[in-house]
C-alpha cells in the first residue's frame, strides 16, 4: 500500500489486504524508542510499512505461526509519532485511540485500521509467512514481518480525523 492509496481511504471502508505487515507491541516499540533516542541504527526499516499491534503465539507443530490477533492500540499511542516519523503509513489493532492519535493521523496523513478481535485463529489463516526482524529475545514481543493474504481491515480513523468511535 502506498501513501496515495492511504490518503484516499475513508472511515468505515472495508479492505481485504494482501501484502506485508510489521508486527510490533509494547516492548518492540520501547526498544525502537531507545535506539532512536540514542541516534543508533535501527534494525528494521519502517518506511512505507503498516504496523500491526499483535503478538503471535508459538506455532503448533507443522505450522509457521500460532494464533495472532490484535492487541489494544491505545497503549501504543505514546510511540505513534515516532513510528510515523520513521515512515509508517498505517497502524492496525483493536479499540479506540486517544485524541493524540487522532491528531497525529491528521498531521501525518495516516490511518488507523481495526481488525476483528476474538478471531485470532481466523487471522492466522491469512498469514502466509512470518520472520523475526528484530529483538528475537523478546519472544512474542519481538518485531516480525508477516506476509498476509485477504487480511480483513476496516478504516477506524482516516487521514481527516474522521473516526468510528
Amino acid at each position: 500500500m502506498k501513501m496515495d492509496e492511504i490518503k484516499k481511504l475513508k472511515v468505515r471502508e472495508l479492505l481485504q489486504y494482501t501484502g506485508e505487515l510489521i508486527v510490533m507491541r509494547d516492548a518492540g516499540h520501547q526498544r525502537l524508542l531507545e535506539l532512536v533516542s540514542e541516534n543508533s541504527k535501527l534494525p528494521v526499516d519502517l518506511n512505507e510499512k503498516i504496523v500491526f499491534y499483535a503478538g503471535p503465539a508459538n506455532p503448533p507443530k507443522n505450522s509457521k505461526i500460532g494464533v495472532i490477533g490484535p492487541t489494544t492500540s491505545e497503549r501504543m499511542d505514546k510511540y505513534l509519532e515516532m513510528i510515523f516519523k520513521l515512515g509508517v503509513l498505517a497502524t492496525v489493532g483493536k479499540g479506540k485511540r486517544s485524541d493524540l492519535a487522532v491528531k497525529l493521523c491528521v498531521k501525518y496523513k495516516r490511518v488507523y485500521f481495526i481488525t476483528p478481535s476474538g478471531a485470532a485463529a481466523y487471522l492466522s489463516k491469512c498469514v502466509k509467512d512470518i520472520k523475526v526482524l528484530a529483538f528475537p529475545e523478546l519472544g512474542p514481543e519481538a518485531i516480525y514481518n508477516i506476509s498476509v493474504k485477504d487480511f480483513p481491515l476496516m478504516v477506524a480513523i482516516d487521514t481527516n480525523g474522521n473516526q468510528i468511535f
